[in-house]
């Protein structure tokens, strides 16, 4: 979703590129490249002007720090004004886990409310797994009576993400979420997610039904689910929500998709009110803690290394990381090994989703066509490494000409492909001594 501003910007800082001072002139010229930038990428026009003058105030007149240059200096100021528009709040996720909370979750039709209470459910009881904390009980319910099989999919949703639900016997919205409540305090559970009902636009009736069921159950915490492909007018919608109910902050969902980073610029900014996460794909786990702070420097081609080595300790089991990394600081890497780290690489997306966080590569140029045929390689490569037999992934050099021919139509691949794997292989080896040579390799230490 940041993909089309962090293009944009590389190249206009890049013009900075030598100067020895910040003058009028290459300010001027610089911003007028970032507000063309932010228009582009759907930010109200408004929020445009205020973020630009932000930046102006900050800049003009400064001197280049001995330590740094134009470009980089001018990157710091931008930097701290993205982190303040984009919502400078506690990167943490404390909010939902206090005990007996009941979240009202809302949204228009086709946002994915239901979709992402399955998501925050998998991510709290993920969470949960970490050191001191524990898991608590949580309730799904749903009073969305409209919608064909919703109350059934949330069902599904739920239980899958490892939540309790409940069916109201009650038909009407407002006395089924009192009835849900009542559920929710006399079987002891910690947590309440209640779906609501949406519709295709804003209208009255779900607005006014919205509010009898606040009145009714009093929630301690208000999400807003918004489709990010709606741009300009996810703000409009936020905007109808808040002055008739209120909510206490946002999801972004559909950040995986090709629209522009608009609304998440310009929501925290407008409504003055937080994004607790942004949703970048379908599958359970694909839901992210929003960090202002981290996806600014995401934004500016930075990357975000450290959510990078969050995602790999969470999904990474800890008994592979420990065995993989003995076996760095001995010196020992087998064909096993390198089948092993084509899984862990494949546990944290695909190469598009894992370079947006390493610093630099985002504006590498790398191609998507480029991508995906190293996406193609390392499928070929794990298929040609479960054709082979544990001794020929344990000692390489067993690999003859027949054996190579073997296993090469195994994995239904040319013996060229055979070739390739053992060449990349002997690079990796290559690097793992030289790690044993310099030291300590923990990359997932904790």
């Amino acid at each position: 979703m940041f993909d089309f501003l962090t293009e944009k910007f590389s190249s206009v800082f890049s013009r900075l590129t030598g100067h020895r001072y910040l003058t009028e002139k290459n300010i001027s010229e610089t911003l007028d490249k970032v507000k063309d930038a932010l228009i582009e990428a759907d930010v109200p026009y408004a929020v445009v002007n205020a973020f630009v003058d932000k930046v102006q105030q900050d800049v003009i007149g400064k001197k280049v720090l001995n330590t740094l240059n134009p470009g980089e200096q001018f990157i710091k100021v931008v930097h701290d004004q993205l982190v303040s528009f984009l919502g400078a709040i506690k990167s943490d996720d404390s909010f939902l886990f206090r005990h007996g909370q009941i979240v009202m979750v809302m949204g228009l039709q086709g946002s994915g409310k239901t979709t992402n209470i399955g998501k925050l459910v998998h991510y709290i009881v993920e969470n949960a797994k970490l050191p001191k904390r524990v898991a608590p009980k949580i309730l799904c319910a749903s009073v969305d009576f409209y919608r064909p099989a919703a109350v059934e999919q949330l069902e599904i949703v739920a239980k899958a993400a490892g939540a309790s639900f409940y069916r109201a016997q009650s038909g009407d919205p407002v006395a089924a979420a009192h009835e849900i409540v009542s559920y929710f305090k006399y079987h002891g559970f910690d947590l309440l997610f209640l779906d609501t009902a949406g519709r295709l636009h804003v209208d009255n009736q779900m607005l006014a039904e919205l509010q009898k069921i606040d009145h009714s159950v009093h929630p301690q915490i208000k999400i807003l689910v918004l489709d990010s492909m709606t741009g300009q007018e996810s703000l409009r919608v936020a905007q109808a929500f808040d002055q008739a109910v209120g909510f206490s902050g946002g999801i972004l969902t559909k950040a995986d998709s090709d629209s522009r980073s608009g609304a998440a610029f310009a929501f925290c900014y407008e409504l003055k009110k937080p994004l607790f996460f942004i949703g970048a794909g379908e599958k359970m786990d694909e839901l992210e803690l929003f960090r202002p702070e981290r996806m600014a420097t995401r934004i500016l081609g930075m990357g975000d290394v450290q959510t990078l080595l969050e995602r790999a300790q969470q999904k990474i089991k800890e008994s592979d990381q420990q065995r993989l990394e003995e076996n760095f600081n001995k010196g020992i890497f087998t064909l096993s090994d390198f089948a092993q780290q084509i899984d862990m690489m494949n546990s944290l997306g695909s190469f598009s989703q894992v370079l947006k966080y390493i610093p630099g590569m985002s504006t590498a140029g790398i191609n998507q066509d480029a991508m995906s045929r190293g996406e193609s390689q390392m499928k070929r490569f794990k298929a040609i490494i479960n054709s082979m037999t544990p001794k020929e992934r344990a000692d390489h050099r067993l690999l003859n000409g027949s054996r190579k021919q073997r296993i090469a139509k195994g994995a239904g691949v040319p013996v060229s492909d055979v070739n390739l794997l053992i060449a990349r292989f002997e690079q990796m080896q290559h690097f793992v001594k030289l790690f044993k040579k310099s030291g300590k390799f923990s990359p997932f230490k904790r």
